[in-house]
Parts: C-alpha cells; structure tokens; sequence
C-alpha cells in the first residue's frame, strides 16, 4: 500500500475521536454507595461556568454558525500571533498522565519535540504514555492507588468507561471552581477561549469544576466514503435507506465489500441510528422524561436494517473482529469502501489517501420519508484533572495548561502541533507546516500534549483547500440534523457504578443480531434486562439532574 505506515493508521484512530465502542470494565452489578448522591449536581449549588473570552488569532476563510459549524482555514495564517506573555512554569518537575493512540515517544534525552515544548512551559515533563487498549487498566490502577503518588495532570479519557470515575475525581483531584468558575478564568486567556458547549458537556461534578475539557466539533461519529467507489455504484444526493441498500449491494463484489466494521463499533450503528432518528443514548421529552434509545422503535428498526445489510453481504466479512486500524489499512488500499469514524478523523483521513482515493462524509439516508439525522458528538473528548495542590501550585499548572489550550494561528498552538521549524517541519509553498522525516516520529501524536489541553478546533488541512470547503458545506447541510444525547455533562450515580456492565450487555446483544447469531427476539430481552438491572434508574437520575442543571 502506497506511503501508508501503522503509524499514520493509529494517528488517523486518534484524530478520529469518538468513533469506536470501547469494551467496558465488567464490575459486578450493586447497588450504588454511599458517596453516590455527592457527585450529583440535584439539590446543589452550581458554580457558574467559565466566561467565555474569544481567543486572539486569524479571521476564519469560512465562517463558523452558533449551531455548531466549525471555522474554515483554506490557508495557514501568514502571520502568527502570541497568546503567552511569559514563560509559565517554575522550572520544577511535573509529572503527566495521558491515553495515546500513536507510538511509544522516543526518551525526553532522545527527543527534540519533548525538550522545545518543556522549554516553552519551563518545567521538565515526566510523562507517562498509556496505549488507549492498557488505559482503563491503567487507570484502575491510578485510581486505587496512594493519593499522593498521583500525576500531577491527569487526562480523564472518557471513551473509556471509568467505574466511579466521578467519585475518584471528586475525592483526589484539585476544585478548580475557584480557579476557573465565571470571571476568574480571565487570569487564564487561552482557558477562556475555550467555548461554553466544551465545559457543559464535561460537566460539573456535585455542582463544582472539577477538569479542563478538550473541546470537539459537533458532528460525531461520521461514516466515510470511498467517493470514487460510491458514485460509481449509484450514490446521489437525497438517498433513503432503500437506495443506501441497494448502492452497498452495487459496490460490493469479488474481495471488495462496501461496508468496513471494527471490533467493538457494533457494525457501525451509531450512524445508523441516527439516520433512522433514533436518539442519540438518550432524548428528553420537553416534560423532562428521558428515554433511552435501547427500546426506541427506531433503534430496533437500525440494528433490523444492519442486519439486512450484514445478510446481503454488504459487510466484510471480519467486522466483529478486525481492529480499527486494519479497517483504515482496508479503507485505503479499497477492499472496504466505507467505515464509520470520528468526524475528526478528516485530519489524517485525507493526507493519508492522497493519490489513493477521495473520502468524504456521507450525507445520513432518509428513512420511510423522514430525512436522517447524524450523530452529535460529545462537545468534551476527555477532560484533565489536576493533583491536589497548594494554591501557587496549582496556578502555575493551570498557567501550563493555558499555553497548551493556545488557538489556531498562535506560534504556541504550532509548536505544540508540529514542533520546531526546521527540524521537525518545513514550509510548503503555501506557508503551510509540512512534517520532516524526524517530525514523522517526534510529534503529538506520540506524545500528545494536546491531550492535556487544547484550543477550539477549527477546519484546516494543509494544501488541500478544497477538502475544506468539501467538509464546511458537509458541515452546514448536516448539523441542523444533527441528534445530541441529552445526558450529556449529567451524572447518574447508576451509571457510573453499573453502566459498563449494562452497556456490554447492549453492545453484545446488538452485534449479536447484526452478525446474524442471535434473532431480534434476543435483543427485545436484553433490553428488558437493562431496564431492569438499571436502565429505568438511571433515566429517572438523568431527569432530576436535567431539572437541576436547566
């Protein structure tokens, strides 16, 4: 395969975002503890959250909307701006935690990336990389363990299911209301400049802020086209389910199959769902009532038409078992002509097919005339969680995290994305960074301080204008349509002691019946059991701390 490497494959998962159901920790089912009710935000007072500032940097070539679409860059900015007045760090030694999807960083000692960005913060960075597969583990671990040999910044991933995640960080991790809450964010300007939707899709955790969110677009997961391959098996604008059938019948013949799947994604049902409008996790009617999309005749209707697919061949033929990363190897060499991936993951997804194949966003299909919604992501891809600390302490680790959250067209935003000038990356004609064989290795991918902090995302891919455009006129005709769980930024002590369990259950069930192992009968029970071990609980704690959050 032309110019592909594993390691533009696992950057490619990373960028991604919510893309994959990660198997959750099995915790045997009980019934909640005492300090349950202390995460929940009912009966407490909310702490404001941080006054949004827009942060300094270039005029978008396409303008963002407050509905959610994202600003454009067809070019990189001529001139960069300074977001830091100083150096923040105090030349101690802190300590970092942090999931990855790239490859083990080279040594601090070995590696020019580590020592440009620990000079910049001016501190020396113990960083300690886990592998997303080990992170849960990993965080078991962490979370189990003596409080005072925490990180010192810790990423809260939160595709991965923490049991008690909630509890953990309100008992270890520092209050940063008083640092962050309203006005006071204002000492931290590039922490201002991260949007509202990021911090209340995060959320507070009994009524305080706890983390720091790594801000996301809105459209979520997001099924990506071999355009080529697509349009010549008849795709066309204003397709419904019937024409989605019978183009996937069309593009799948010989080895080449139309639909990609990977372990866990449940062959790519969030898409699906959302395009038969079903909710999103969880919808609330306008009287509070949540309802879950286990149960909803149009998520059942999704995973019948899945199956569908699945039993005219649609699918290749691995999907239960194939890793996300082989599906990516599959996309780009063509046996697959479609997978289901974060939106985000346009960011490796067209520089990796260069010269291979044009990928693009599929519009969702209508279904029995309504037309298809598509899938609202968390506006919160984790969020990070300090040590208890001093109070100069802790200021001088939110000053860190303030230089790493600097925005597109800031020289602190470049050093962090592509390193030094000249080592790590050259200047295409357009101005734009374009990555050196060393840069290729020494990078944020494999050492992803973005991961700790980050500023607003914006829509930019070096020297491919077009793309751009192609994903800001995705992006407009989309997220009007877009469906957005409702639990978002809520807590439910249920939830956070036995939803992994429950969840398996679901995730199981439904593969199950996709894969054509277990008739639709079976998933009308395991969604009783859910309802029954849990399900209705959590849907009444969602709706009391919609009420106290609305």
């Amino acid at each position: 395969m032309s110019g592909m490497s594993r390691r533009t494959l696992l950057r490619s998962v990373a960028s991604g975002g919510a893309a994959v159901a990660v198997p959750g920790l099995l915790t045997a089912c009980s019934a909640t503890g005492s300090d349950d009710k202390g995460v929940s935000n009912a009966g407490k007072e909310l702490a404001p959250w941080p006054a949004y500032a827009a942060p300094a940097g270039p005029r978008p070539d396409l303008a963002p909307t407050e509905a959610g679409v994202q600003a454009g860059f067809t070019s990189y900015p001529s001139s960069l701006v300074t977001s830091v007045a100083r150096t923040p760090g105090d030349g101690s030694t802190v300590k970092v935690l942090t999931v990855t999807f790239g490859t083990p960083p080279k040594a601090a000692d070995q590696n020019q990336y580590w020592r440009a960005v620990e000079k910049a913060l001016g501190v020396t960075i113990e960083f300690t990389v886990v592998p997303q597969a080990d992170y849960q583990k990993k965080m078991a671990t962490v979370m189990a363990g003596d409080p005072d040999s925490l990180p010192d910044i810790i990423n809260v991933f939160t595709n991965v299911t923490l049991p008690r995640e909630a509890q953990f960080v309100q008992r270890r991790a520092e209050d940063l209301t008083p640092y962050l809450s309203g006005a006071a964010v204002r000492d931290y300007p590039n922490l201002a400049g991260i949007p509202t939707h990021a911090w209340r899709d995060m959320g507070r955790i009994g009524g305080r802020l706890y983390g720091i969110p790594l801000e996301r677009p809105l459209p979520g997961s997001t099924l990506w086209l071999n355009q080529g391959l697509f349009t010549e098996a008849g795709m066309r604008g204003g397709w419904a389910s019937t024409d989605f059938a019978a183009v996937a019948r069309r593009a799948t013949h010989g080895k080449r199959y139309a639909l990609g799947a990977s372990v866990g994604s449940l062959f790519g049902n969030a898409v699906h769902a959302a395009a038969h409008h079903a909710p999103n996790g969880w919808a609330v009617d306008r009287n509070g009532t949540f309802r879950p999309h286990y149960g909803d005749d149009r998520h059942r209707a999704a995973v019948a038409f899945q199956a569908q697919l699945r039993k005219n061949g649609s699918y290749h033929p691995d999907a239960t078992s194939m890793s996300q990363v082989d599906l990516g190897t599959l996309f780009l060499n063509g046996t697959v002509a479609a997978l289901q991936d974060g939106f985000g993951a346009y960011q490796t997804r067209y520089p990796d097919a260069e010269g291979l194949l044009t990928p693009a966003p599929a519009l969702p299909y209508s279904v029995d005339g309504t037309p298809g919604g598509i899938v609202a992501a968390r506006r919160s891809f984790g969020y990070t969680i300090l040590k208890k600390a001093g109070k100069e302490r802790v200021r001088m680790l939110l000053r860190l995290l303030d230089h790493l959250a600097a925005s597109f067209g800031t020289k602190e935003w470049e050093l962090v994305h592509y390193g030094l000038e000249g080592v790590h990356f050259t200047r295409g004609t357009d101005g734009s960074p374009r990555a050196t064989k060393l840069g290729e290795v020494e990078n944020v991918s494999n050492l992803p301080f973005r991961y700790l902090a980050e500023g607003p995302q914006v829509l930019f891919l070096p020297g491919l204008p077009d793309a751009v455009r192609a994903l800001h006129t995705w992006q407009r005709t989309v997220v009007p349509v877009a469906i957005r769980n409702a639990s978002f930024g809520l807590k439910s002590p249920t939830d956070t002691s036995q939803g992994a369990t429950l969840k398996a259950l679901m995730d199981d069930t439904v593969t199950a019946v996709v894969a054509g192992r277990a008739p639709m009968s079976e998933y009308d029970e395991a969604v009783r059991t859910w309802r029954s071990r849990g399900g209705d609980r959590m849907a009444a704690e969602y709706a009391e701390e919609y009420d106290a959050n609305t």
